[in-house]
């Protein structure tokens, strides 16, 4: 579970790391008295995305009229494919040097890892690997002051600034064990006249852990409105960015077919597995979901078991007997009662196939092809 920045600060705030003055607003009402306040600020749309400050989601205001028609233009927009329901409203700062400090989990060594850099306010995968510093920690020791203080003497910190950055990793480790997190991270780690002010914050937290975790933990949920509407039908589904949609029985034989996908040189459109016990409305309803992300082409991929083959094809048959279809559907069955579900199918006009390999280089070629129409 990935934490909004503006939630991030508020537990930075509570163990003890300097942050900004601001505030989160879900509106743009009352933003001029703080803007008043805090005379220039930074307004910050708020979006479980990265890099939103190139994506135009970082603005600057000199007057509070000015910093009130901004938030007012950032609430209405999307960064990065999300829209906007909060902007962090702080005080503009002004940084002498920027650092990186992170704590994470390293899935290598199983262990947790500091990562710390000279280079900060960029993305760390674009800084040059020797310029980032990381440690490994060992669980049973935990944060202990000579490993921050030896962080800050490899990135070349100034003297003065050490026992600030050791104390701040050592809160942040607290942090990072307190809520099971996954990633703490402060990029830029600013330096402001003399003081150390973690300028952004981002929190993941291990969901499997969640239910340990203190009560002040805040909870997001990053999730598209298909992927909720699917979820409401008991059915796994993640958005990707292809062309190919794709619906299959069962975790293994889904991630098995875009897989596959992938290996003829098509781009899967979506994961979704509705389970083996679909009913023919589940799958009416699943298949409603793909129509609506626009796909090129529509990829089923089934085994009959609990999942007859003949409520597979009775279900694409409603589907396209009353909404129709836009784009070519193609459909691989075998297992229990495909002959009949290939009958329905052939009935439709619906082309289905045995082979998956066969199945799959069909949907890759249309797609690449831009066929449209149902076959």
């Amino acid at each position: 579970m990935k934490l909004y920045e503006y939630m991030g600060k508020e537990l930075f705030k509570k163990c003890g790391i300097p942050v900004p003055v601001g505030k989160v607003y879900f509106s743009s009402d009352d933003i001029e008295e703080l803007a008043a306040r805090l005379e220039n600020v930074v307004i910050k749309a708020q979006v479980l995305s990265g890099k939103r400050g190139k994506a135009g989601g970082i603005k600057f205001a000199c007057t509070p009229k000015e910093a009130q028609k901004t938030a007012e233009k950032l609430l209405k927009v999307k960064i990065n494919n999300n829209s906007v329901s909060a902007v962090l409203v702080e005080e503009r700062l002004s940084i002498e040097k920027e650092y990186y400090a992170a704590i994470t989990v390293d899935g290598t060594k199983k262990c947790p890892l500091l990562i710390v850099s000279a280079s900060g306010g960029v993305d760390i995968e674009d800084v040059a690997e020797e310029r980032v510093i990381k440690l490994p920690l060992d669980i049973h020791i935990g944060m202990q002051p000579y490993i921050a203080r030896e962080a800050a003497w490899r990135i070349g910190m100034e003297k003065a600034l050490i026992p600030q950055f050791t104390g701040m990793i050592i809160k942040m480790y607290q942090l990072f064990r307190n809520y099971d997190c996954e990633l703490v991270e402060i990029n830029p780690l600013a330096v402001c006249d003399g003081r150390l002010i973690a300028v952004d914050a981002k929190i993941n937290v291990d969901d499997e852990a969640r239910f340990r975790c203190p009560a002040d933990l805040p909870v997001t949920e990053e999730i598209t409105e298909r992927e909720r509407k699917a979820r409401d039908l008991g059915i796994s589904y993640v958005e990707l960015d292809g062309d190919i949609a794709v619906i299959a029985n069962g975790a293994g034989i889904t991630m098995s077919t875009l897989d596959l996908i992938s290996h003829y040189g098509g781009k899967p459109r979506n994961f979704m597995d509705v389970g083996g016990g679909a009913t023919t409305g589940t799958m009416f309803n699943a298949i409603k979901i793909l129509l609506s992300t626009g796909p090129k082409v529509i990829l089923a991929n089934f085994f009959g078991g609990i999942t007859r083959c003949n409520e597979v094809a009775g279900a694409f048959a409603q589907v396209k007997d009353k909404i129709g279809f836009s784009m070519p559907v193609i459909v691989r069955l075998s297992g229990t009662n495909d002959e009949e579900g290939m009958r329905i199918l052939e009935r439709h006009n619906i082309k289905y196939y045995r082979s998956i390999d066969k199945a799959v280089i069909k949907a890759v070629g249309m797609a690449a092809a831009g066929e449209e129409g149902s076959i």
